[in-house]
């Protein structure tokens, strides 16, 4: 089907002026750059046919972008940014970021910085529920 496809395009695109938007299109898919990528998918089952999976995972940081604005500094841009890698790196690793800032944020004043590497997202353990949450 993929080899349709290029045949194909490569025959439609002969058909086309070079200034048509269609045949940029086309030329862009078909370059050398471009098709071996498009075609991994046929070698390697892993990857997905299309990019939806990243474009929501920057959903996010799109709809905030005037927000970032009015960080207040470089130095507040720099602190959200840390704030979206921690929150990126808890979600890649199955943690609800809520729950675990709230527990970080709870626990971080009372542990000797020696056993601070125990709240990264990474190594994150849920606390175990207290009896009155059980009850």
């Amino acid at each position: 089907m993929v080899e349709n496809l290029e045949r194909w395009l490569r025959g439609e695109r002969a058909k086309l002026s070079k200034h048509v938007k269609v045949a940029k299109a086309i030329d862009y898919l078909l370059s050398a750059d471009h098709w071996p990528g498009f075609t991994r998918f046929l070698d390697d089952g892993r990857v997905c046919l299309s990019n939806n999976a990243a474009e929501r995972s920057l959903r996010g940081v799109a709809l905030g972008r005037k927000s970032w604005l009015f960080a207040g500094s470089e130095r507040g841009g720099q602190r959200a940014a840390a704030m979206y890698t921690l929150i990126g790196t808890a979600k890649l690793n199955g943690i609800d970021p809520q729950a675990w800032l709230a527990d970080v944020i709870a626990r971080i004043s009372d542990l000797p910085v020696s056993r601070l590497p125990a709240l990264l997202p990474w190594n994150w353990q849920k606390p175990a529920a207290s009896s009155a949450e059980a009850a």
